[in-house]
């Protein structure tokens, strides 16, 4: 008898469980924001983007290094970004956040950028081009694609929330489109935790998937509220922080600033799994 072997989103909930955790840690490296003691050039952000690494792993499921503060570097940058994502421990995700949107040769080239050479697990994509701007992600059997579906910033009320001519929301036939095309082994959605009351919607058109949600520490989110609306059985929920972590303290204090702040976080979710029966009681 062959035995069917366990899917990403299970290996990812196996992750979760053994870490009582599911903080995903966002590495948004601001030169001007680094603390003191630190040089502020690209090698001072390489050593403070190791020791953060190092310090919040105990307590994080996922990395989430945001190509822009690299890439805003220059050439460097490129180099920084390699070294850290280098860094990151094996058992950890490692979710590109390039936002990228394209479509045909441009797509596979930036697929290839990001998994082949970069070496993430996942990476965020805009989906507003249609389906074909995912389909080269997705062609990687062991990867995710992370497809941006209700942002938490205020201006996705934009155009996130348009009514369609059929009734429907914008937001809601971008996830639906998208979940017709994948699985929930290779496929999440970015969703707000400034939407506490979407959730529940949300889990209506992808009930299974994982959802990378930011919006928590500096954009005030709710982990409670998140945690009962849009928990599934394989918890389902990557929550985001970075600033509120990163920049725990502006002092030489920094790493032990940034490793409570994150024990804080892994402490508060392990409650919260715990309440939900998705790891045993202490």
């Amino acid at each position: 008898m062959i035995m069917e072997q366990p899917g990403q989103r299970h290996q990812l909930f196996r992750s979760i469980q053994a870490a009582a955790s599911f903080l995903c840690v966002g590495l948004d490296p601001d030169i001007d924001r680094l603390p003191e003691g630190l040089p502020r050039n690209p090698e001072g952000v390489l050593q403070f983007l190791r020791t953060v690494i190092d310090v919040t792993s105990p307590y994080c499921v996922a990395f989430k290094p945001n190509f822009a503060f690299f890439e805003a570097m220059g050439p460097e940058g490129a180099h920084v970004l390699q070294q850290t994502i280098q860094h990151i421990p094996a058992d950890k995700l490692i979710i590109g956040d390039a936002k990228r949107g394209d479509i045909g040769n441009t797509a596979k080239a930036y697929a290839r950028a990001v998994f082949d050479v970069m070496k993430c697990d996942a990476i965020t994509v805009s989906p507003y081009m249609g389906v074909e701007s995912l389909t080269p992600f997705m062609a990687y059997p062991d990867k995710w694609t992370v497809a941006l579906a209700l942002t938490s910033n205020p201006g996705s009320e934009d155009y996130q929330r348009l009514v369609l001519e059929n009734g429907g929301i914008l937001w809601e036939q971008v996830m639906s489109t998208c979940v017709a095309a994948s699985d929930p082994d290779h496929l999440m959605f970015v969703v707000g935790g400034t939407h506490p009351q979407d959730f529940r919607r949300v889990r209506e058109i992808a009930p299974d998937h994982f959802l990378l949600v930011p919006g928590f520490g500096a954009q005030k989110g709710s982990l409670e509220e998140v945690a009962d609306q849009g928990f599934n059985d394989h918890c389902g929920i990557l929550a985001n922080v970075s600033r509120a972590i990163l920049y725990a303290s502006g002092g030489a204090d920094y790493a032990r600033a940034s490793a409570n702040v994150a024990r804080q976080y892994q402490t508060q979710m392990a409650a919260l799994l715990r309440k939900n029966q998705l790891i045993p009681s202490a």
